[in-house]
């Protein structure tokens, strides 16, 4: 099942809404008001059947696409922790050593946007990158599960484009200013349920930047798979329903290109996973200011 957040294109800035997006294209809508948040908490909480009778009346209101407009499909986890130097040759072209633990990094709600939002890129940097990843939804609550009890904890899946501004992330000893950056974490277009995942362990991914493909790998190449890194980070921290765990990039970033390509004001990427979807956003530029401390 495809799960999304939207508005109806009528009524620019109204009222978010959950849908199931449908296999012939169409939006239906929940047939009562929820976020979806509430309603993968109340999945964990084991309320299926008043889910499923949501589901049952959800052809009530149907949307042709064309009608909607997506919205990140979660947009208040309690947690988003991203994943780094997560494939191989991506840890070689970034001149990083393989780790041999998960490097972790923290994004906050006010790095969500939508897959057809804009990205701002501030006047503060000059080096701005795209990441393609698979993210994973936590589905409920979970402390110190082993990595065969992982998968139990997962409600389903959704494509995170990581962008970054390298300039600050690499010149300040940590990376978090340099990547938890307002509208710097575009999610969506959808959070597919697990079940309608057979492998996540094996889904092709890519970027395309203005037409010409950057990235392109499968997920089979992860250094550390999906039950570990689940597994190893409820060691420490509970992991809660919604929390996003977003897996890592592969090759082909802006950085590891001769010379590098960084992303400048009007260029586009489509950031997509097999049987997820794509994000596709544009990037603007914030305008310069005279003022140096604004």
């Amino acid at each position: 099942m495809r799960l999304v957040q939207f508005t109806k294109r009528s009524e620019p800035g109204g009222e978010w809404r959950l849908g199931i997006w449908r296999e012939d294209g169409r939006i239906a809508a929940a047939a009562e008001a929820s976020s979806m948040l509430a309603w993968i908490e109340r999945s964990a909480n084991g309320d299926m059947a008043a889910l499923n009778a949501v589901l049952a009346r959800s052809a009530e209101e149907l949307f042709e696409f064309e009608e909607v407009r997506l919205e990140a499909p979660i947009r208040n986890p309690e947690k988003m922790i991203f994943v780094g130097l997560n494939y191989y040759d991506h840890a070689a072209e970034s001149n990083m050593a393989v780790p041999q633990v998960p490097v972790l990094f923290p994004k906050y709600a006010n790095s969500i946007v939508g897959p057809e939002d804009d990205v701002i890129i501030p006047r503060e940097v000059s080096q701005c990158d795209y990441e393609v990843e698979l993210a994973v939804v936590i589905g409920k609550r979970a402390k110190r599960v082993s990595p065969e009890e992982a998968m139990d904890c997962v409600f389903g899946y959704t494509v995170v484009n990581d962008v970054s501004a390298r300039d600050i992330q690499l010149s300040e000893g940590q990376w978090t200013r340099g990547k938890a950056i307002d509208t710097f974490a575009p999610i969506g277009p959808c959070i597919v349920t697990k079940d309608a995942i057979a492998d996540p362990g094996n889904l092709d991914l890519s970027l395309i930047l203005n037409g010409r493909t950057m990235q392109h790998a499968n997920t089979r190449d992860l250094i550390f798979d999906i039950p570990y890194l689940i597994s190893f980070l409820s060691r420490t921290m509970t992991l809660a329903p919604g929390d996003i765990i977003s897996t890592g990039t592969p090759p082909g970033v802006g950085l590891g290109h001769n010379p590098p390509v960084w992303l400048k004001d009007g260029d586009v990427t489509e950031a997509c996973v097999q049987g997820i979807g794509s994000l596709r956003n544009r990037y603007v530029r914030e305008p310069s200011t005279s003022n140096p401390h604004a």
